[in-house]
């Protein structure tokens, strides 16, 4: 996978970043929404494919990226396809702070240091290359504008910025209602989209443990049979003092 293209964790990660104030939307749930977004970047890369509504590894080949290969090398060692609502669900620390430090060195974010309340110190973090932001937000706003159905990274994209509740972000108030709705169609146009997106939904409800009707595949074990996710070891801890210390209230 060549590095020159953006993935799609990192697009959605430029997307919930506030410009004004440097902190990213959705904190909690945008951290499930990057760990759906590999799936789909691994998807895209023909690494992985949908089965029913579990996961499933059919080319572990690495991809170059090492935050991606960490993820598919997880995958691969579960010898079976993995539901993705438990994948999703499943610990992924420092997933977030492992994205903004990777923009960082590619020069598209630049940290801020700072301190909340004039003692905790806070890292903040500002786009440098807007040109780059605005090429993804005008992605999803021709799609939204002309009803057009999007290219598959488009598509996916919109679904999971509606799964994480980016849409008041990028469309707020009662002017964006309508915006917000037709981002939300947008999950239909991307079958792998819009299977991370409800996975991503379903953990967010705590339904996590029930699977999608009409979308286990016969002649599976009951879901409460699947073994627990195991932790992301692959993904370094960050301190507390680095991570994004600011929730953008909706």
């Amino acid at each position: 996978m060549g590095r020159s293209r953006r993935t799609l964790p990192e697009e959605l990660l430029l997307l919930a970043l506030d410009p004004a104030t440097g902190t990213t939307a959705q904190p909690q749930s945008l951290d499930l929404g990057l760990a759906g977004a590999q799936l789909v970047e691994l998807a895209l890369a023909g690494r992985i494919a949908p089965d029913g509504d579990r996961i499933a590894v059919v080319v572990p080949r690495p991809t170059g990226d090492p935050t991606l290969d960490c993820a598919l090398e997880l995958l691969r060692r579960r010898g079976a396809p993995v539901r993705a609502v438990h994948w999703i669900g499943g610990p992924r620390l420092g997933l977030r702070q492992t994205y903004l430090s990777h923009l960082e060195r590619c020069g598209m974010v630049a940290a801020v240091p700072g301190q909340m309340c004039g003692v905790l110190p806070t890292t903040r973090y500002q786009a440098t290359d807007t040109a780059i932001s605005r090429e993804i937000r005008s992605r999803l706003d021709s799609a939204i504008r002309t009803g057009v159905p999007p290219d598959p990274r488009t598509a996916a994209l919109a679904a999971l910025a509606h799964a994480v509740g980016l849409g008041k972000h990028l469309y707020p108030g009662n002017e964006g209602r309508s915006s917000r709705s037709r981002l939300r169609d947008l999950i239909r146009h991307d079958p792998m989209g819009g299977l991370v997106a409800h996975a991503v939904m379903d953990v967010q409800n705590g339904v996590a443990a029930q699977p999608r009707r009409g979308q286990a595949p016969a002649g599976r074990p009951a879901a409460a049979a699947r073994p627990a996710p195991e932790p992301a070891h692959g993904v370094p801890m960050q301190p507390h003092h680095g991570s994004m210390a600011r929730v953008v209230a909706h």
